[in-house]
């Protein structure tokens, strides 16, 4: 799955035409692409950057073309970003479980989600995935070279904790149940906004 069509269809519709000739300092600056492994239902979203108003237009791009004009969440400029990448989304899930199996971790991939920008000047992918031991995997893939920058794993319930709206006084004391945790599952698929935050956190 090539992202180039992605950017290809955004280019041709005529949102992204007027967008460009009203924004005409308006750079491209992320891609942004949860790919769910499970359901299938996969969004692929492609973010430029307005310096007059500090700003994100987020293009959604599954379906019609959609955009949205977001805050963003600090006033480091980020960097311009060539969608011309080296490793394709199909080949992401593929990195990743080589990485772990080097890092004797044995779960399995149930939802990725990908970020690809530019970092000091080098492009690279930055992953959050659910895993099917009830945890999130955190990665960084140079995409020139395809080595993993770093790779950690980390509680779901810490995730959900951090998200915007929960209240950590809710959150059941003791050991939780598995229903529990497919309850947290099912409100972190539904937190598109919450993922959407964590993307503009990795900009900074």
């Amino acid at each position: 799955m090539k992202i180039q069509p992605y950017v290809e269809k955004l280019e041709a519709s005529e949102k992204y035409k007027e967008f460009k000739e009203k924004y005409k300092d308006s750079f491209l600056v992320a891609g942004f692409f949860i790919i769910d492994l499970e359901t299938k239902q996969n969004i692929h979203q492609i973010d430029y950057y307005l310096p007059s108003e500090n700003k994100v237009a987020a293009f959604t791009l599954d379906g019609e073309v959609n955009l949205q004009i977001l805050n963003t969440m600090g006033k480091k400029v980020p960097e311009t970003l060539d969608l011309k990448t080296n490793v394709d989304l199909d080949a992401l899930q593929g990195i990743l479980e080589d990485g772990m199996k080097n890092r004797n971790m044995t779960e399995k991939i149930k939802k990725m989600i990908a970020v690809i920008q530019t970092m000091e000047g080098k492009k690279v992918w930055v992953m959050n995935c659910v895993l099917s031991g009830l945890e999130i995997l955190k990665a960084n893939i140079d995409d020139e070279t395809q080595n993993i920058l770093k790779m950690e794993k980390s509680s779901i319930l810490d995730y959900v904790k951090t998200m915007p709206g929960r209240d950590p006084s809710q959150m059941q004391k003791g050991e939780p149940t598995k229903e529990d945790l497919d309850k947290e599952i099912e409100q972190l698929d539904k937190l598109k906004e919450a993922l959407t935050k964590e993307k503009e956190t990795l900009k900074k």
